[in-house]
């Protein structure tokens, strides 16, 4: 069976068929970077990032572009308010949201091109819209003709009269001015301050405006058509109905065969959007501060990219059980092998074990090839869990089968970004104690025995009793 993956564009799911066999070609709108990365911004990333690690365990080769905006009016704002310059400002920022997206387990993009570097192209794709006449210069400005493009709106499925209304309550009296239409939309942005940032341009000095950007850099590293084109809910119109109508206006081919949009995060008793003009926003940064990475990854990837997704305190601490869980299965499978057995000495058991792992990865692909639903994918990573909590209970372990467990529970979690393998060792002093308290169990100095696991516990380190021996656990 094929991957079917939700198509905003067409409003239905869809078999993917990507464009070269065994390729993906795949763009996903980056941050502006005026500013630290909101968990509202992080969930974007990270859906995307889930959804390019199944595409590789799928055995595609992914190309995956996603840039960055630093050139942009809260750019510049920010740069008077912070006293630097908008290339400082956004050197700053992409270094804290290549920080902060590292901490949660974010795969680097192929290529994370920036509009600063791609100005020369941005101009010679303007030009050709202009020479096409769906494009005209105006004060300096120059803007998209959306009345010459056939299927505008049809991404994010509205009427052109419906558009027409809400641009022009949008739209102050000087800009309108300068359009021939209310819908029309700035390609290349005129100076209008001295010490403002800018390039020349056969239109006078400026700098692009927001949408042309992305087309430029999709089409200049992935080619005219991508095969999937991806960012948050919010993009959907104005952002990438443009992208759509200047860049098929340019290439005359399509631009993505596949639109996928991940949903909000919301807070709150009303379950708002969260976002930086409502300012009800908490960044990702100073939520790593008190919650561990790992559990801030599995909150974000573990719900189904398109639902939206309820950030708050019991959301957080469900992730936290869950990841202990996980971590706490993976301990005990590295432990069992201290006593595992390698002798094929119960075959047709082995068998049913290795039969039970193999139906777990069939469910797993079968949830996720269904529009990468990762919330039924991670219901049967913890299902895959259980199973090997059960095999764990057996008196005689065989080392195959705790291999085949831990090498698909950690092929799996690799997929959400989840790395909870235990890398910490005991410090020799902590190893010592543990070995002392085994003696004085052995002498039933029992008094012993409790007190150096209360000093243990102190140093958060949780023991547990099994009858294959002592395991312990770290705990924070």
């Amino acid at each position: 069976m094929s991957i079917q993956l939700y198509n905003t564009l067409t409003r239905k799911k869809e078999a993917f068929k990507p464009i070269e066999e065994g390729k993906v070609r795949f763009y996903v709108c980056g941050p502006t970077v005026y500013n630290y990365i909101h968990i509202g911004n992080a969930r974007s990333t990270v859906a995307f990032d889930t959804i390019r690690r199944y595409l590789e365990f799928r055995g595609y080769e992914v190309n995956y572009v996603s840039n960055f905006t630093d050139v942009d009016d809260k750019i510049i704002k920010a740069a008077k308010e912070e006293n630097l310059t908008p290339v400082e400002v956004a050197d700053k920022y992409i270094e804290a949201f290549t920080q902060d997206t590292r901490a949660i387990n974010v795969k680097p993009a192929t290529i994370h091109p920036r509009v600063m570097d791609n100005i020369p192209e941005i101009v010679s794709f303007v030009q050709s819209l202009v020479d096409q006449d769906f494009a005209y210069e105006s004060e300096g400005d120059v803007y998209f003709r959306t009345n010459k493009f056939e299927t505008y709106g049809q991404l994010s499925d509205q009427s052109i009269q419906d558009l027409l209304v809400g641009a022009s309550e949008r739209v102050d009296e000087t800009l309108a001015q300068r359009k021939e239409d209310p819908l029309d939309f700035a390609l290349w942005k005129a100076t209008k301050a001295d010490d403002e940032i800018n390039w020349p341009s056969p239109w006078g000095a400026g700098r692009p405006g927001w949408h042309i950007e992305c087309s430029v850099m999709a089409t200049k590293y992935l080619g005219n058509t991508l095969d999937i084109h991806g960012g948050g809910q919010d993009l959907q119109f104005p952002h990438h109905e443009n992208e759509i109508a200047q860049s098929e206006s340019h290439t005359h081919e399509v631009f993505a065969n596949y639109w996928l949009h991940n949903g909000f995060v919301t807070m709150g008793s009303d379950e708002e959007k969260m976002s930086k003009s409502l300012g009800n926003f908490v960044l990702l940064r100073d939520i790593l501060k008190e919650v561990e990475p790992m559990v801030v990854r599995f909150l974000l990837g573990t719900v189904h990219y398109r639902r939206p997704l309820k950030y708050d305190c019991n959301a957080l601490q469900d992730a936290q059980a869950n990841v202990d869980k996980i971590r706490e299965v993976l301990r005990k499978l590295s432990y069992r092998a201290q006593d595992a057995v390698t002798i094929e000495n119960e075959l047709t058991e082995t068998q049913e074990w290795f039969d039970k792992i193999a139906g777990h990865k069939a469910a797993f692909i079968k949830a996720m090839d269904d529009d990468f639903n990762a919330a039924n994918g991670i219901t049967t990573v913890l299902d895959l869990v259980k199973t090997s909590n059960q095999y764990l209970e057996k008196a005689t372990v065989n080392q195959t089968v705790l291999d085949a467990l831990t090498e698909l529970l950690t092929q799996l979690l690799d997929i959400f970004g989840l790395d909870l393998s235990e890398n910490q060792l005991l410090d020799q002093d902590i190893q010592d104690l543990i070995d002392e308290r085994k003696k004085a169990r052995l002498a039933k100095d029992f008094a012993r025995s409790d007190e150096i696991r209360d000093q243990l516990k102190g140093q958060g380190i949780i023991l547990d009793d099994t009858p294959q021996g002592t395991q312990w656990k770290r705990v924070k």
